[in-house]
């Protein structure tokens, strides 16, 4: 037998580390070729990592959570044949269960491990039954057997109401004991009709790690590092839901529906260029500010894991149908974890929107180092008045947040406004003029 040590591929072009996120192995487990062992994420990617050989799992290199240098070893396997060991054996394991390096039995540890094998632990007789019997599965004795009871613990089952009936007796001849009645009680037994209302005193930790940990470093940059100024707009999007209808009853089969977003991406294209300014990048170290020719928004997108926000790049290029193709795109990817680096990064200005939970304003926080961010609210009819009458309108607040250090509240309204009068009007959002 020999052994075989895995190390940390280079998982993307000037990736020098990467956070160890999922181990799918554990030591002891037997791998075949290509069955993935771990997964580690860099810049909210995701990569598996394979085995390119079969063997026994005989060393993990970390901890879910542990960031690891490339080229650093990850596993070691048992295989066989002479193997690889190219590293020298760590001399602290990574992981608590891990050993420092394999042992090799002799012949005389060999019966010693044989007889140190993990054997059944004897339960006491009047403990052991409650242990082992569970709570809500029918009466623990035969139908019609009368349960066996002192009359101070038939007393005690009467005033807490109390079927003796459902309550699994330890003691001689199945007898149901105070102990028994303690024991009924701790596992959640309750008088009928009464809500039984106990404090909860547990707590559980729970690491941050993985993608939950990049999206906490990057909000807690934004918040300390941007000044945030927002500004609600109330939009009648009415006419653009009608012609957001029509155009989906008469889409092509290979065009995707059309949600709000791709108008919200053609009217932001527009705004932006009587702003450029506001497609930037605010270098805060060098005090310089990028301004972008080509409009990349950043869609954030809620994922089992947490918020990941993918790229339509070049907006200003691409049309209705084909910003919405590209959205739903991106979205799945995300979703399916299955999403680039390249899909992950390069944005200039970001939406973000709850869709049918977005409430009636939020106050969205800036993707670093962007200088802008449009967040969508649901849609809701309420009472406009037209100067004569209420009539019911379908209307929406857009919140958007803006870095003030280089974004004037003017400036702020200005580019709202515009957004506004395209939707409201969504015809101007087809003129080129």
């Amino acid at each position: 037998m020999g052994e075989y040590v895995i190390k940390l591929p280079d998982v993307g072009e000037g990736v020098a580390e990467a956070e160890l996120v999922e181990w799918n192995v554990k030591i002891g487990d037997l791998v075949r070729e290509d069955m993935v062992l771990a997964a580690v994420m860099t810049d909210k990617a995701t990569v598996e990592i394979p085995s390119p050989v079969d063997g026994e799992i005989i060393w993990l290199g970390g901890e879910i959570g542990q960031v690891l240098a490339i080229g650093s070893p990850l596993v070691r396997l048992k295989v066989e044949g002479d193997g690889h060991a190219s590293e020298a054996q760590p001399t602290k394991p990574a992981t608590a269960e891990a050993p420092t390096a394999p042992k090799v039995e002799t012949k005389a540890e060999a019966p010693k491990a044989q007889e140190e094998k993990p054997r059944p632990r004897p339960v006491a007789a009047d403990t052991a039954p409650i242990a082992s019997r569970a709570f809500g599965g029918g009466a623990p004795r035969g139908e019609g057997e009368k349960p066996l009871a002192s009359p101070a613990v038939r007393l005690r089952a009467r005033e807490a109401g109390v079927d003796l009936r459902q309550v699994a007796g330890t003691g001689p001849a199945g007898r149901i004991t105070h102990e028994d009645l303690e024991a009924f009680f701790a596992r959640g037994a309750q008088k009928p009709g009464i809500a039984a209302l106990a404090p909860d005193t547990s707590v559980k930790e729970v690491k941050v790690v993985g993608l939950r940990r990049k999206i906490a470093e990057k909000m807690a940059i934004a918040k300390s590092h941007i000044p945030h100024i927002t500004y609600v707009e109330e939009i009648d999007v009415t006419a653009l839901e009608e012609l957001r209808g029509t155009l989906n009853a008469k889409k092509r089969p290979d065009q995707p529906k059309l949600t709000i977003l791709p108008f919200l991406m053609r009217a932001m294209v527009k705004a932006i260029a009587d702003q450029p300014h506001l497609n930037a990048l605010y270098d805060d170290d060098a005090n310089i500010i990028r301004q972008h020719g080509g409009v990349h928004i950043g869609i954030a997108a809620q994922t089992p894991n947490g918020l990941v926000v993918p790229v339509v790049k070049h907006a200003e290029a691409r049309t209705l149908w084909d910003c919405a193709a590209e959205v739903n795109l991106l979205a799945d990817a995300a979703k399916t974890g299955s999403a680039t680096r390249e899909q992950l990064s390069g944005s200039t200005i970001t939406i973000t929107s709850l869709g049918s939970m977005g409430g009636v304003v939020t106050t969205p926080v800036i993707n670093y180092p962007e200088v802008a961010i449009i967040g969508v609210n649901k849609i809701m009819v309420r009472p406009v008045w037209d100067g004569t009458n209420f009539i019911p309108r379908k209307m929406m607040n857009l919140s958007s947040s803006f870095d003030h250090r280089v974004i004037d509240g003017w400036d702020a309204a200005v580019f709202i406004q515009r957004i506004k009068t395209l939707l409201e009007t969504p015809a101007l959002i087809f003129v080129d003029a």
